[in-house]
């Protein structure tokens, strides 16, 4: 199989490969292909990013296994649109407490103790022979020979303590992550919605999506999330499928077809019924999510993964020396009792997880610490205007009638026209004829959406066009007058969208919609110049004017007007090449192929669902100012791992000191280290942010959606 090698940790590897070369089918040929299954922890396919990921017990024979399949692997076509995980990762338990074991073993008679000792040091000496057999001078083989030191010098109260501390790292290390992914599942598993389900009767009744079973048949209209995994069998829709294969652009299901929860109906209705429901479908999606943020780790965790074994080395060497100068193994011994590499290997993931953990609690769903790492390294940042600058629940302005027509008239007949397609603007136009109780009969004939540009329909016998400046000057011929270009020149200029309506070839009113700007852009914006963005740039498909309007409003210097999905995505592509450090902000919908270029995606709260699944951040409390406050979260950080690493090195170098020239005995260096360890790992835990780390920014609460 064609592909590169992205990550290589020991018990993890992910290849990428190009889009559409494995599926699902394809996944289970190869795990049947691989050796030693029972080494085998889990088997993840994302369609979305085009890559496996092979999490593993780490042995080098079994590694070596998987790379002869790989390579030998012949995919047999391209894959459904659908991730897909063989072996789910396992639920990890916590350990038993060690504080209060290690009381209770400080209670008994020495000789009992030290048979317990004894007893609990073999899985750690068993681990580092394993190791050694196997070539590797790891950390394992380091604990293993401080504990035969301690055995031969028959100094169990040093082996006790070693023990203890070996426990309580172990301990600390899996509490934290252990809570952070309960945090994340949390965060996931809250988005319950409730869905329309057709009875045997036809009728249809509103259920908890928790409440749903295989083989119900659920209405999903526009606008609505898929909830299960299916097969449509009534109706035609078009299905954005971004947050499964990355495409922009829907595709249409028609009965037969095969739809899947994540993604979401555009248009039209369907009516699914459900194969896969429950743990199914969004409870597995939510743990690939909580899978891929501990795959996803931080370039600097691997670093100190990899640098915490390459030190092992120059413990034994430098015992090796001081025992061929001193010719005491005392000294020689304390030397295997005082490592780096064991707070270096616990401390950074600790640091990452709590960060993720923190961040939650503030607001934000980091999915990943490479992206805390991304995010404190980034130098540009590009937004989308609509839904993201913008609140995405647009109003009508302004409307002004011509050619006869009053303004109540023309907005009646909007409203008409428009409450046949729920989209967002058509909600604005028939929200405010509501609000101005203009009641309307159905004069026109029938109504016909031409995709992304507007209306057609018959009224009164004249020809009746409603939509942009491109349908219905451009395609449609509608000339216009130096008053009415003046008009919605002005309504541009003010940063507002023009709908344009045309009865029998004359303009009959512009309709001024405007977005609500977020009250946090300007304010954000000056923050994150102030954290050391160089660039900041906004990309919209508005015309220009309409686009300069807001950007002199918002603070922007930067922005790109006209600009289609895949434009977006380019410009992002184009940035990055310029060897510039992209952030994108989007809705997650027309955004996700930029966002899935830069290298971190960020959406907000009040998106769809698909741009939770696109993005790799979730602003979750709608506060655009979150940005700045993940950035400050990553710098400190990546600030408090590098911090970390100086006092685990200048700590340590001084205890070995103390054993070299004979100030400290064996115990008290093997305590005042593995006390180290403990000291860096809870302060890996401790809170990065404080009070001027966040912005006074209004509360943003997203409104309801409204159903029409």
């Amino acid at each position: 199989m064609d592909g590169v090698i992205a990550a290589d940790i020991r018990g993890r590897l992910r290849i990428r490969f190009q889009p559409g070369l494995m599926g699902p089918a394809d996944l289970e040929s190869f795990q049947k292909k691989l050796n030693g299954p029972q080494n085998l922890i889990s088997l993840t396919l994302n369609t979305l990013t085009s890559s496996l990921l092979i999490v593993y017990k780490a042995d080098e024979e079994f590694r070596n296994g998987l790379m002869r399949a790989l390579a030998d692997f012949s995919p047999a076509g391209p894959p459904a649109s659908c991730p897909v995980s063989v072996y789910p990762p396992p639920e990890e338990q916590m350990p038993p407490n060690p504080i209060w074991r290690h009381l209770v073993h400080k209670a008994l008679p020495l000789s009992i103790r030290s048979v317990f000792h004894v007893f609990k040091s073999i899985p750690h000496i068993f681990s580092g022979l394993g190791s050694l057999l196997k070539g590797y001078l790891s950390v394992e083989v380091l604990d293993a020979s401080a504990l035969l030191v301690c055995f031969l010098r028959r100094d169990f109260r040093s082996a006790g303590t070693l023990l203890f501390f070996f426990a309580l790292s172990h301990y600390l290390e899996v509490w934290a992550r252990k809570s952070s992914r309960a945090e994340l599942y949390k965060s996931l598993a809250a988005q319950v919605e409730k869905v329309w389900v057709r009875t045997e009767d036809g009728s249809e009744i509103l259920v908890d999506e928790s409440e749903l079973k295989e083989g119900d048949v659920i209405i999903i209209r526009a606008g609505s999330p898929v909830p299960v995994d299916g097969i449509v069998v009534d109706g035609e829709a078009l299905v954005n499928q971004a947050s499964m294969t990355g495409e922009p652009l829907a595709v249409r299901r028609v009965p037969g077809g095969a739809v899947f929860a994540g993604t979401s109906v555009e248009e039209g209705w369907l009516a699914v019924r459900a194969d896969k429901v429950g743990t199914g479908t969004r409870v597995r999606s939510i743990m690939r999510y909580i899978e891929e943020s501990e795959a996803s780790k931080a370039g600097i965790q691997g670093r100190a993964e990899r640098l915490a074994d390459s030190i092992v080395p120059f413990s034994f060497i430098l015992s090796a020396l001081v025992y061929l100068i001193t010719r005491d193994p005392i000294k020689a011994g304390n030397v295997l009792l005082v490592d780096y590499s064991c707070a270096i290997r616990l401390s950074t993931p600790l640091a990452v997880l709590s960060a993720m953990r923190e961040g939650n609690e503030n607001g934000l769903l980091i999915k990943g610490g490479r992206f805390l790492e991304e995010i404190a390294a980034a130098d540009a940042i590009v937004f989308d205007k609509t839904g993201t600058l913008t609140e995405a629940r647009p109003e009508v302005a302004a409307v002004i009638p011509f050619d006869g027509f009053n303004r109540s008239e023309a907005l009646r007949l909007a409203a008409c026209l428009e409450e046949h397609f729920p989209h967002p603007v058509g909600r604005a136009v028939v929200r405010q004829a509501r609000v101005e109780n203009l009641n309307h009969e159905e004069e026109h004939a029938q109504v016909d959406y031409v995709v992304a540009h507007g209306i057609s329909s018959t009224w009164r016998g004249r020809k009746v066009i409603l939509g942009s400046r491109h349908f219905v000057v451009e395609d449609e011929g509608v000339g216009l007058n130096p008053d009415e270009e003046a008009a919605a020149g002005a309504e541009a200029g003010l940063g507002r969208s023009v709908l344009y309506m045309a009865v029998g070839g004359q303009l009959a009113a512009l309709i001024s919609i405007a977005d609500k700007v977020r009250p946090d852009v300007r304010e954000t914006l000056t923050a994150l110049r102030e954290d050391g963005f160089k660039r900041a740039v906004m990309l919209t498909g508005d015309v220009r004017r309409t686009a300069e309007a807001l950007a002199g409003q918002t603070g922007f210097t930067e922005f790109k007007s006209d600009m289609l999905p895949d434009e977006k995505a380019r410009f992002v592509e184009r940035m990055a090449e310029e060897g510039q450090r992209v952030i994108m902000v989007g809705d997650g919908l027309n955004d996700s192929a930029a966002l899935s270029r830069a290298r971190v995606g960020i959406s907000m709260s009040d998106s769809s669902a698909l741009a939770r699944d696109v993005a790799n951040v979730i602003i979750l409390n709608g506060r655009l100012s979150n940005i700045h406050t993940a950035r400050r979260l990553s710098e400190k950080t990546m600030r408090r791992i590098k911090s970390n690493y100086r006092l685990i090195v200048g700590l340590n170098t001084a205890f070995l000191g103390l054993g070299l020239f004979g100030l400290a005995g064996p115990g008290l260096t093997a305590l005042l280290h593995n006390a180290t360890t403990a000291a860096v790992a809870w302060r890996s835990t401790r809170s990065f942010l404080r009070p001027d780390d966040f912005m006074n920014s209004p509360e943003v609460i997203p409104g309801p959606s409204e159903e029409i």
